[in-house]
């Protein structure tokens, strides 16, 4: 007989996974996450993983971070490239969701989603190929009033805060503005400029500088472009400092004020937790108005994690409709994974479970059983041990896994039912009808 081959369990890099006790902690930020956003009256949808990809790619230049499913493809009998991929954001499969269900949503369509993604990224700190992404979006018919791209980084905030986070800042700033003041300066190409200087944090001025001189941007223009990047701070004091520059055309204007009225409907908000920041730009093309990015304070390398935008006709590439639309997504499992490397995650318990009832014999399983059913009944996640091992043994096994109680049903004929409290070993009678953990409401 031929020995059987061991395959050696080795993780796949880019794809997190946790023990049960912190992904208990995880599925208590979800459940935060969502009763915030209910809390907005934005109600829950969930779409495919798979995208057609001219759907992936209806809106920019995402194409290298897509990954294509060739085997569904082959299973359609067709021999040329793939044409699904999973999706690498949940923005663009939303766009596609009202299109196609337009007659069926009540607009404004107000709507949060909570999903895996996947993108073909080199893994590293941060950045993952599988992640989980928190997203909220509004889309309209015709526009999307202004005041909701107040109320999403609102409601971001409140949810952030909500988690006991390391600082972080909100920026805030608007593509019109950079848009119109490129064009102010006479750039032929201002997304060859957007597209640049969102690299500002990672490749530096110089960097930036040397990218706008070889897209043919003269020493003046490269200037100007980087000393509007530098901008930083409040509604007024950015206005102002933008037109110190000397640049002027309608679309800046106009995107200024859209800034200053963002900024002056969230200056509730605790002071510096969101800011101008007019080096903001947001790579994907799609984005047309307010943008947003968010990182921590102490570590803005990592990376975003919270960020959207403003889209003005994403879902009219499905549909003969100006569909425009607002939204902002939180990076859960950037965050998530950050502070469980750090230590930062403080595990919750190892299972669910409130009750352990212990089975004493074969013959007793059958008493075991029905008081399981009758706690679980009540409300109580209970477990009935698997086997009729030692007592011993089977509060070893409640003790490892974190079970605050365990129950004892009767031993003998007139024995009568005993609970045990784990934390401080007190072993008491109780009915399986009435029991409740002390300091518990009835």
């Amino acid at each position: 007989m031929s020995e059987q081959r061991v395959v050696r369990p080795t993780p796949i890099s880019g794809f997190p996974e946790w023990t049960p006790e912190v992904r208990a902690v995880e599925q208590r930020w979800l459940d935060h996450i969502r009763a915030g956003f209910e809390s907005y009256g934005f109600a829950s949808v969930e779409t495919p993983s798979v995208e057609n990809l001219d759907v992936l790619l209806a809106k920019g230049e995402t194409s290298q971070e897509v990954y294509t499913l060739q085997r569904l493809q082959a299973d359609a009998r067709d021999d040329s490239d793939a044409k699904l991929g999973l999706h690498f954001d949940l923005t663009v499969p939303t766009a596609r969701y009202v299109a196609q269900h337009f007659n069926e949503l009540t607009f404004p369509f107000k709507r949060y989603q909570t999903q895996r993604v996947w993108r073909g990224e080199r893994p590293q700190e941060g950045r993952y190929r599988e992640f989980t992404q928190c997203d909220i979006d509004v889309i309209n018919v015709d526009s999307v009033p202004l005041h909701f791209d107040a109320e999403l980084p609102r409601i971001a905030h409140e949810v952030l805060a909500g988690l006991d986070l390391p600082a972080w800042t909100l920026n805030v700033n608007n593509r019109k503005v950079l848009q119109g003041f490129y064009e102010g300066l006479g750039v032929k190409d201002p997304v060859v400029v957007i597209r640049a200087v969102d690299k500002l944090h990672k490749i530096g001025e110089d960097g930036v500088r040397g990218v706008l001189i070889a897209e043919g941007l003269d020493d003046a223009q490269a200037d100007a472009c980087l000393a509007l990047a530098r901008v930083r701070g409040s509604g007024t004091d950015v206005a102002g400092e933008v037109g110190a520059l000397g640049v002027a055309s309608e679309l800046l204007s106009e995107g200024l004020a859209e800034l200053t009225f963002v900024l002056d409907e969230l200056s509730d908000l605790p002071e510096g937790s969101v800011v101008a920041d007019l080096s903001i730009a947001r790579g994907l093309d799609y984005y047309t108005g307010t943008v947003y990015e968010a990182s921590f304070d102490d570590d803005p390398g990592y990376g975003s994690i919270c960020a959207g935008g403003r889209y003005d006709d994403l879902a009219g590439q499905f549909i003969r409709r100006r569909l425009p639309g607002v939204g902002i997504s939180i990076g859960l499992t950037r965050i998530f994974a950050k502070l469980v490397a750090e230590g930062r995650i403080q595990g919750g318990r190892v299972c669910p479970t409130d009750v352990m009832v212990v089975v004493p014999s074969a013959e007793q399983r059958t008493e075991a059983l029905r008081t399981g059913a009758l706690l679980r009944g009540r409300g109580f996640n209970t477990e009935v041990f698997h086997s009729t091992a030692k007592v011993g043994k089977q509060i070893q096994y409640a003790s490892k896994k974190g079970i605050p109680f365990v129950w004892f049903p009767p031993f003998g004929v007139d024995g009568a039912h005993e609970v045990k409290d784990m934390t401080n070993g007190e072993q008491v009678p109780a009915d399986p009808a009435t029991w409740r953990p002390v300091g518990t409401a009835e």
